[in-house]
């Protein structure tokens, strides 16, 4: 039996990684920028976490939700505490999509209402509902566009608020800095306005913190730097560095119904001993303090270089993004730039659209990691 091909793939096979370094079967070293798509938040192979993961695998690694597992709950409580969300509920599940996927429908259960309004160039999952919110219709199969979610143009409120005066809205669901689409920035007051807004029509306001959150803007969600409070918050990605978990933070507005929602997998025993592994590292070693510092340094520095007039400084066009979660928009596409960084400079980045270089590392990036970036980009865009 074949793989079925979904994705190119680089002829690399990484087989060891150490904090932000991986290496491959070969022995090469290559420094990690990407994080597995913004997974790895505490480095990869962190002794704690692999400690954490060995312990519990050795005792119990799997459990059905049908009885009770005290790893849950101890989650829950430390997850209120890192996040400033102590008085909401957490329901755990497996991966981002499927956070999303029950966040929309638990909004749906809430007011009645069945539509939903996305940004344009979201990305909220692969999932039923969940694709439908992705503003990729090259995604989105027939059976899964059933004509649920309007796509709203990012910051524009004028556009938000004639959709939600209609009072049909069943929520809003909101990357406040967007991944896949390029990282574009949600605006202070558009966000704030939005809240007042949902507020006025009973809508159900949702943070997708799957990539931006978790610590990497250096604040714990990125939502936190804009002053609102959402009603549901979804997470996944960093939240077990590498072991598939997600969750959904529900305000105590949100009663809970036996038999609406439900999971197999989720919040298992293996899953939540890596989960509070992570926000230990998270909070001994000052991540979310780190990708603040580290991030700015980093932006800080590609915009010096991008207005310096030094030889490949003219090919960048933009600097954007927050903490650990940077864009660099060029004027060529990401594809040469990017494979040179991956096989002549061994550095991993990401991408966006057709010409963005995404920046995902994990949290304990340093500033010699960081600076060894900026000479090397500067060398793959003469």
């Amino acid at each position: 039996m074949n793989l079925f091909d979904v994705y190119p793939l680089f002829p690399i096979t990484i087989e060891r990684g150490k904090g932000c370094r991986v290496w491959d079967d070969q022995g090469q070293e290559y420094l990690d920028l990407y994080g597995g798509h913004a997974v790895i938040s505490i480095g990869h192979a962190h002794p704690h976490y692999v400690d954490a993961i060995s312990q519990q695998v050795a005792k119990i690694g799997f459990y059905s939700n049908s009885v009770q597992n005290p790893l849950q709950k101890e989650f829950a409580s430390r997850l209120g505490k890192a996040s400033g969300y102590e008085d909401y509920s957490l329901f755990l599940i497996n991966s981002g999509a499927e956070a999303n996927e029950n966040a929309m429908k638990l909004a749906s259960f809430y007011n009645g209402r069945t539509r939903i309004l996305a940004q344009e160039k979201a990305f909220h999952g692969r999932t039923s509902l969940a694709v439908e919110a992705t503003h990729n219709p090259k995604i989105i199969a027939p059976i899964n566009d059933n004509g649920h979610v309007t796509y709203l143009p990012i910051n524009d409120i004028d556009a938000w608020k004639a959709e939600l005066e209609k009072q049909d809205v069943c929520a809003v669901i909101i990357e406040c800095i967007q991944g896949v689409g390029g990282i574009r920035m949600v605006e202070a007051n558009f966000m704030q306005q939005l809240r007042q807004l949902c507020d006025a029509t009973n809508t159900v306001l949702i943070c997708d913190e799957i990539q931006c959150g978790y610590g990497r803007s250096g604040k714990f969600f990125a939502h936190q730097w804009l002053n609102v409070r959402p009603d549901i918050i979804t997470v996944a990605k960093g939240i077990c560095n590498g072991y598939p978990m997600g969750g959904v933070l529900i305000a105590p507005k949100f009663a809970p119904v036996y038999g609406q929602l439900g999971t197999t997998f989720g919040g298992n025993h293996l899953g939540c001993a890596g989960a509070l592994a992570v926000l230990d590292v998270i909070e001994q070693e000052g991540l979310v303090e780190q990708a603040d510092k580290v991030g700015a340094y980093l932006i800080d520095e590609l915009k010096k270089y991008q207005h310096s007039g030094e030889p490949g400084s003219q090919h960048i066009v933009n600097v954007r993004g927050r903490g650990l979660m940077i864009g660099i928009e060029l004027d060529i596409p990401y594809k040469e730039p990017r494979t040179r960084l991956i096989h002549e400079a061994h550095v991993f980045t990401g991408c966006s659209g057709t010409n963005v270089i995404r920046l995902l590392p994990p949290l304990c990036l340093s500033m010699e990691e960081a600076a060894r970036f900026i000479h090397t980009l500067k060398t793959v865009l003469l």
